[in-house]
């Protein structure tokens, strides 16, 4: 599998610092550049800084919304898909996506960590809130966290 087609999640929480915002931006601005498509919850927080970033990127980002209203939307989604399955639609988001990227984030990212591995789904974690779980990849930078999540995904 090359990258383009790739769909990389971005998983975090809706409410974060600046720092943790910044980290959610470089990691879709990285995940655009490798022309891979960012999948997320489509929402404020990391999700609308990592879709901001594809978006700045060159890149498209796809929000798989809680609600049934498209208007829940950050505005750098390309893509927003209202599913009406509040949290259930985690499992939407991992079993959909090729890998996980976790920045930061609360009991909802960990849900979608959680999801992911068990569907076998490749898991890095970034600044992740949560001490080590067994099966992620750490990452240090947006940049590792991009590379390990495409590289893990591509050799699936």
């Amino acid at each position: 599998m090359s990258t383009k087609g790739l769909y990389v999640a971005v998983v975090g929480s809706a409410a974060c610092t600046p720092e943790i915002s910044e980290l959610a931006y470089r990691v879709g601005f990285e995940i655009a550049k490798r022309n891979a498509i960012l999948l997320c919850g489509g929402r404020q927080g990391v999700m609308a800084d990592a879709a901001r970033g594809a978006r700045d990127g060159g890149g498209i980002a796809v929000g798989i919304l809680p609600g049934t209203s498209r208007s829940e939307a950050n505005p750098y989604l390309g893509i927003a898909l209202p599913t009406g399955l509040g949290d259930a639609r985690n499992a939407v988001i991992a079993c959909a996506a090729d890998a996980v990227i976790a920045v930061s984030g609360g009991y909802g990212t960990l849900s979608e960590v959680a999801l992911a591995l068990k569907k076998g789904k490749p898991v890095v974690v970034l600044a992740f809130t949560f001490p080590q779980i067994p099966g992620v990849y750490p990452a240090k930078t947006p940049r590792e966290a991009v590379e390990l999540a495409i590289s893990k995904a591509v050799m699936k």
